[in-house]
């Protein structure tokens, strides 16, 4: 991609979790060995101008219809379908690959690694670091908010659900949440159910509902410059 989406892969080890670039082109499909989690990055225009520059950075959640080996599938939705297209952000994004057999409640410690090492190997703002995504995704969002709620500056969950008593824990974290009145798959009732807990303990929460939209609440949510002016004027802590 030569806007910036290249292959890498997190190395899963108990001991020690080392990222191996891979800077061959997405779309020629090279899948990364068994015992990586193989994600793509983007780097945004500029990244190479000033060496002192930290840029903020986005993790991308996947749905569960893109798990498997193949890094070609994560670029069907959201933000590296966006990338593929053209679409042009000022932030890294990292979109890793959630193996077939698993889901990303499963991988909370993994991707929390992740981040851990893309943090040392490019040079991101820990302060504004968020986390979105879609479905399988939303919910991982929310998950790994309440795992780690200390780490983000902001998340933004798309037609996903979780545990309502978990989310006093992130009762300071700014939260936008996206879900289509007409989702059959993922009803809104998960996301009405975590907003009203929020809401419950002080939360920071703003809540966008589709009317006569179904599961894909993504494609407008990801298509609103809106959502990423809110996420950037976010700053752990702040």
């Amino acid at each position: 991609m030569a806007k910036g989406l290249t292959e890498e892969s997190i190395v899963r080890s108990s001991q020690s979790v080392t990222p191996t670039a891979r800077k061959n082109d997405p779309v020629q499909g090279e899948s990364a060995p068994a015992d990586a989690l193989p994600y793509l990055l983007y780097l945004p225009d500029g990244y190479d101008l000033d060496p002192d520059r930290q840029w903020p950075l986005v993790l991308f959640l996947h749905g569960a219809g893109e798990r498997g080996s193949d890094l070609l599938g994560v670029t069907t939705q959201g933000l590296p379908k966006s990338v593929e297209a053209g679409g042009d952000y000022p932030f890294v994004i990292v979109a890793p690959q959630c193996p077939w057999h698993s889901s990303w409640t499963s991988e909370l410690t993994t991707l929390s690694v992740l981040l851990d090492e893309v943090s040392v190997e490019y040079r991101v703002d820990p302060d504004r670091t968020y986390v979105t995504g879609l479905s399988m995704g939303g919910r991982g969002t929310w998950a790994m908010a309440t795992r780690y709620p200390d780490r983000f500056a902001a998340i933004a969950p798309i037609c996903g659900g979780w545990l309502p008593e978990a989310v006093g824990r992130i009762r300071r974290l700014p939260v936008w949440a996206f879900h289509g009145e007409e989702d059959t798959v993922v009803p809104i009732a998960h996301t009405e159910e975590l907003v009203a807990a929020l809401e419950s303990f002080g939360g920071d929460v703003r809540f966008t509902r589709y009317p006569d939209t179904d599961h894909d609440s993504w494609t407008r949510s990801y298509d609103d410059p809106e959502l990423y002016a809110w996420l950037l004027a976010q700053r752990r802590g702040g």
